[in-house]
């Protein structure tokens, strides 16, 4: 008995599920109410993610950070993303995503309350533990709802799906970059300029208020997240597991097993590198766009240079839709290559040319992201033909995440040395092993004409 045979007598779900598991672990069809909720878990990571940008700015001045030091927000952030994504993908094994997911949205909001007495101890330190506790549950989050995405609905479209439901994570991104904005942030002259003019006893109770505010957006994400745990709870959801066969006794890996079979699988492994130095160079590339935009504009505030990271998520979601309708008559690869090419140029432009049109140059280069995360993920999950060890390949997946954890103290360094703008060569190395990665697949995929990509066959079907 599956778990949607179960569940169908086990429980109430205000929302039922009216489509038909496949033994492959696959739906029949995609069930439009589940999957639009599961998508809409995207953009609550999304705006988690976007407020620390907000908090790198805001701590640096407060606590007096070098570049490099500030970036640590980052790191506490992703290294909660790399210890728990295997005992999530353990979770999901022995139980399901949906409890995976609630699980997530249960530790997000604890991490969210924690801000509370980390505002109130007022040390570095305490807000990095809660970003640390907050990110645990993003893993648990983002390892089900990634992989899970790829599951609910046909396999042959299972790229685009993921596409599309990583198109609502700017979503979450802009309302993030909003509440920080416009909560945290304050008007008049920049924060750094505002400080320097106080001393002693003064100064501190300054920067205490200051870190009072930004523990203001995390009362509206409790509120969100509380709400879409009951609905979630509610709604019934499809197993995402292949059906064990008659003679199978268990229709799981061991994690040793399954960790030899990955360690052994060279194309995982590439797509695990690329999705590494992507995700760090986005995150490395959001982290300093509003540094960038204070130090080539001295006139400008936080808040006012706040608005660039807006732009730059609504050039995320752009990009985004524009990948998807190319995906749809385009091999995925060959619109990550060309993405990738522009995006190099872009990184290289700012490194280059120091005045404010390289802060748009930024903006840019967050559109040319578009395909980026999406894409690399469902071909490297593809790559695991053995479908026992597909939720630990995932949550492997999702560990490497921790790219954003190195790559912008990396840049905060090249930041520190010389200036913001040739810091972002980082970036720009980041996005040539994207590229790289892109010609394999190409290569790859011609050598291996018998064996399509996804979306080949959607477009085949179409034409």
């Amino acid at each position: 008995m599956n778990d949607t045979q179960s569940n169908s007598k086990h429980g109430f779900y205000l929302f039922k599920l009216h489509a038909k598991e496949l033994d492959s672990g696959y739906v029949d069809r995609t069930p439009m109410f589940q999957y639009i909720l599961l998508s809409l878990m995207f953009p609550l990571w999304g705006a988690a993610a976007s407020l620390n940008d907000i908090l790198i700015t805001q701590f640096k001045t407060v606590f007096t950070l070098s570049n490099v030091a500030s970036a640590f927000v980052q790191t506490a952030f992703y290294l909660g993303y790399f210890l728990i994504a295997i005992p999530a993908s353990l979770i999901i094994k022995k139980t399901s995503y949906k409890l995976a997911i609630m699980i997530g949205l249960s530790l997000y909001t604890i991490g969210c309350f924690l801000f509370f007495p980390a505002s109130n101890m007022g040390t570095y330190g305490f807000f990095l533990v809660a970003l640390f506790a907050l990110a645990c549950g993003l893993s648990f989050l983002e390892t089900a709802s990634n992989t899970y995405s790829s599951l609910i609905g046909p396999e042959k479209y299972s790229v685009l799906r993921l596409n599309i439901s990583q198109t609502f994570y700017p979503i979450g991104a802009i309302g993030g970059i909003l509440l920080g904005k416009y909560l945290i942030f304050g008007s008049g002259a920049n924060l750094e300029t505002q400080m320097a003019g106080l001393k002693g006893q003064a100064r501190i109770e300054f920067g205490e208020r200051m870190l009072q505010h930004t523990l203001l957006p995390y009362k509206y994400i409790i509120v969100v997240l509380l709400c879409a745990l009951v609905i979630f709870g509610l709604t019934q959801f499809p197993s995402g597991k292949p059906k064990k066969q008659d003679n199978e006794t268990d229709d799981t890996a061991k994690i040793s097993e399954t960790l030899t079979y990955l360690i052994h699988n060279s194309k995982f492994k590439q797509g695990i590198f690329a999705e590494f130095m992507y995700v760090g160079m986005q995150t490395a590339v959001w982290s300093f766009t509003i540094r960038l935009a204070m130090e080539l504009n001295h006139t400008i505030n936080e808040r006012s240079a706040s608005t660039f990271m807006i732009f730059s998520y609504a050039a995320f979601f752009i990009g985004k839709v524009v990948a998807n309708f190319m995906i749809k008559s385009m091999h995925p690869s060959r619109v990550l290559q060309i993405f990738s090419v522009l995006g190099f140029a872009c990184l290289i432009y700012i490194v280059f040319v120091h005045n404010m049109t390289a802060v748009y140059m930024a903006i840019v280069v967050s559109g040319l992201f578009g395909p980026c995360w999406a894409t690399i993920y469902s071909q490297t999950l593809a790559t695991v033909t053995d479908r026992r060890h597909t939720e630990t390949a995932g949550a492997i997946i999702v560990m490497s995440i921790i790219g954003g954890a190195f790559i912008p103290v990396a840049q905060g360094y090249v930041a520190d040395i010389s200036n913001m703008s040739v810091s972002f060569s980082v970036n720009a190395v980041c996005f040539l092993v994207v590229f790289i990665y892109a010609i394999s697949k190409l290569r790859e995929s011609k050598n291996n004409p018998t064996q399509n990509d996804p979306q080949e066959v959607i477009s085949d079907e179409n034409n």
